[in-house]
């Protein structure tokens, strides 16, 4: 042993039990994790980014960033490189007061190395504090030692690095902001020409060069640029595998078609576009949805910005990423991303339409008209908003005598002719699948259910302060309508207000009511946010220009709730830092997007032990259209034989159509005699067998129960059926 490890474990030995005694037992075990420390962290952030001013922001936005780095890139990959083993692996008398954890690899210190970072950016930013922040770091270093965690030379490697770290991080954003800063964003620099807010020795009297609508709009197109490449990179990572639609939807775009059962082909051509760029993988699937995010982003700031201001423009994009439907939907990619981005889309251009009453604008909304109805089956609610927007306001009723709206009308018609068809070719599937799924296939029951789980679940998606926000303008814009519309705050008297609430109210309003016959998924009205955060974005900075600071307190308030939990979303494991314990599966909100790679390992596994020992080709066959796409695109050699005549993997067999694999008759594997097959089935205990796939096969036997474990939760439970010799 050399002399630095006997005497760094003879230091361990002397801190984790010559200092027992009964005061540090109770006290220093909560220095190195409690069940307070992240709530606390979380609120101290909140609260410095409100209250504290431009320095407070900047200060939490580099404590994070050198956070991020240092355990990520610098950290993590030490630690394993070093594959030092923790005291209590070698030290058999270690007595562990803080558990072992899930993380056997000792060198450095990730808390001390944590500590120290923030410490030193502490330091730098908030001198008043480094008093404390010195002391926090020096008995979290500590507390890990005396639980057994970590020897003394793990945290004395880790404070260095960490202190290293948090010095280089907040030194490289200074030089930084001294150069880049000071030709990017003149109007800041010429305010805070320091990051850590130093006053120059000399004055800044240099002339502004640029305007504060056209500062913050660069600004909101930074952050737009910025967001774009995090969610590639975090897609990139894949951190977040596919849900059951994206991998159901991925093998409609190995099937190019005019339409879909259940869908027009809109998806389908945007996922052939995103796989042709980055490959069959979760950011190839998801490519579009961080591009079309950024794309209409881009173009709301600078429409805001003409009826609010740049500044109010660009923090209507903070309120879009602070609201967790849209959250969602700049990263996953479903029907519901398009129809957002061809919605919005179609709200711009039939406004300038209007306003210009150009042809070529007019062309534009039809194609955006006719795009929304390529991804869902919304324009008739195109149509109802303008026309409810036509009937409320007199002076658009000349649209209806000029021929830019039949010619934008046209082409959404021309856009309606594959859809039609591909579904009168085949007994119109789509017609009777939306009848059953929207309920108009069954008698009518008032059902108060479906009403108060709407009422429940949608605010939250929309961040229920900003659900407020909008509601409360809502009522307050119909009352004082007259007055607003024609108020001289905004250029040329325009019914802006009415305009943007008539895309998005009476849809939102259509679903409610319609929750007193049928279910409504919350997503359905997902097309009606952004023109309702629209409204009440003009709305509330209207009203700030006669002294009403209501919305600005909607805003402080929903970013403060709607930040924090979208960070969380994408990365909802940050439980286990903040309170010490995972979420329980039930109440895990990415349940749908993990643990898929291993169900597919699973039953490959199988199969192949199957196919070695009958000597019989075997293939799979899912219970579910969703899972067929997920062991498909998770199990490389199915994913190989998609595009084949013999699919390794097919959905169980129906008589009429149940989705789109009716469609295609490589997947009828009725005509494969003599094979064998592997049946899932979704299952929490031992079932029978679906009596069809009995009558299809001479001999089945389950094969019982298999569960996907994602970091020690039951995510999925699936049962396996041995089908042997189809008839």
């Amino acid at each position: 042993m050399e002399w630095w490890t006997a005497l760094d474990t003879a230091g361990f030995r002397w801190i984790n039990q010559a200092w027992s005694n009964p005061f540090f037992d109770a006290v220093l075990p909560f220095f190195s994790g409690n069940a307070l420390f992240g709530p606390t962290l979380l609120l101290t952030a909140v609260w410095l980014i409100v209250f504290q001013g431009i320095k407070g922001r900047i200060y939490v936005l580099l404590l994070a960033l050198a956070l991020l780095i240092g355990d990520q890139s610098i950290i993590g990959p030490l630690k394993h490189a070093a594959g030092r083993p923790r005291p209590y692996v070698t030290v058999p008398e270690t007595r562990l007061r803080a558990g072992r954890g899930s993380d056997y690899a000792s060198f450095p210190s990730s808390h001390s190395a944590n500590a120290a970072c923030a410490a030193v950016v502490t330091i730098l930013f908030r001198r008043k504090s480094r008093t404390p922040a010195i002391m926090l770091a020096g008995l979290v270093g500590l507390s890990r030692v005396y639980v057994g965690a970590h020897y003394p030379l793990d945290v004395i490697g880790g404070w260095t690095l960490g202190a290293i770290n948090g010095a280089l991080v907040v030194a490289a954003a200074s030089s930084l902001w001294s150069s880049f800063g000071r030709r990017a964003f003149p109007l800041w620099w010429h305010y805070y020409p320091s990051l850590l807010g130093y006053t120059p020795e000399k004055p800044i009297s240099e002339p502004l060069t640029v305007s504060e609508n056209a500062h913050w709009t660069r600004v909101g197109g930074v952050l737009l640029v910025v967001l774009l490449v995090f969610r590639w990179i975090y897609l990139g990572l894949g951190v977040l595998e596919l849900s059951e639609d994206e991998a159901y939807q991925w093998l409609w775009s190995k099937h190019l078609d005019w339409s879909y059962y259940s869908k027009p082909p809109g998806i389908a051509i945007a996922q052939w576009i995103g796989t042709h760029i980055a490959g069959n993988t979760e950011l190839g699937v998801r490519f579009l949805s961080p591009l079309l995010a950024s794309g209409i982003g881009f173009l709301l700031l600078r429409f805001l910005a003409v009826w609010t201001s740049g500044r109010t423009a660009f923090f209507f994009l903070l309120v879009v990423l602070a609201t967790p439907l849209l959250g969602v939907g700049s990263i996953l990619i479903t029907i519901d991303p398009l129809l957002v981005a061809f919605w919005t889309l179609a709200l711009m251009a039939g406004w300038r339409a209007w306003q210009s009453n150009s042809l070529q604008w007019w062309t534009l909304t039809g194609l955006a008209w006719g795009g929304a109805f390529l991804c869902k089956y919304f324009s008739p609610f195109i149509w109802a908003s303008w026309l409810i927007f036509i009937a409320l306001h007199p002076s658009a009723r000349s649209i209806l005598r000029r021929p830019g709206f039949y010619l934008a009308l046209a082409i959404n018609l021309l856009c309606t002719i594959p859809v039609v068809a591909w579904n009168a070719a085949r007994d119109w599937p789509t017609i009777h699948h939306l009848a059953d799924r929207s309920g108009l296939s069954e008698a009518w029951h008032f059902k108060p259910d479906f009403l108060f789980d709407f009422l429940l679940v949608v605010p939250l998606l929309l961040n229920p302060v900003f659900f407020i926000a909008v509601v409360h303008a809502s009522v307050l814009a119909f009352q004082q309508r007259r007055r607003l519309y024609r108020s001289a705050i905004v250029p040329c008297q325009s019914p802006i207000l009415l305009y943007l609430w008539c895309f998005g109210g009476p849809l939102f309003l259509f679903y409610l009511a319609y929750t007193v016959r049928a279910r409504v998924q919350p997503n359905w009205i997902a097309a009606s946010v952004l023109p309702l955060l629209a409204f009440a974005t003009v709305f509330w900075h209207r009203r700030a220009m006669n002294g009403d600071r209501t919305g600005l307190r909607y805003l402080k308030i929903g970013l403060a709730i709607g930040l924090p939990i979208m960070i969380f979303l994408h990365e909802t494991h940050l439980s286990q830092r903040i309170i010490g314990r995972p979420l329980p599966a039930k109440l895990e909100p990415l349940k749908r997007v993990r643990g898929y790679r291993d169900l597919a390992r699973q039953v490959g596994e199988q199969r192949a032990l199957l196919e070695k020992q009958s000597g019989k080709p075997t293939f799979i066959i899912a219970d579910h259209y969703g899972r067929t796409g997920l062991i498909t695109f998770y199990l490389p050699e199915a994913r190989a034989t998609v595009g084949t005549d013999h699919p390794l993997v097919v959905v169980r067999s129906s008589d009429t159509p149940e989705n789109q694999f009716w469609f295609w008759p490589e997947y009828h594997y009725t005509t494969r005699h003599g094979e064998n097959a592997i049946y899932v089935m979704e299952a929490q205990s031992d079932q029978p067998p679906p009596e069809r796939l009995t009558q299809e096969f001479h001999q089945i036997n389950s094969l019982g129960l298999f569960d996907v474990i994602v970091r020690g939760q039951l995510f999925h439970r699936v049962q396996l059926f041995a089908c042997r010799d189809l008839r």
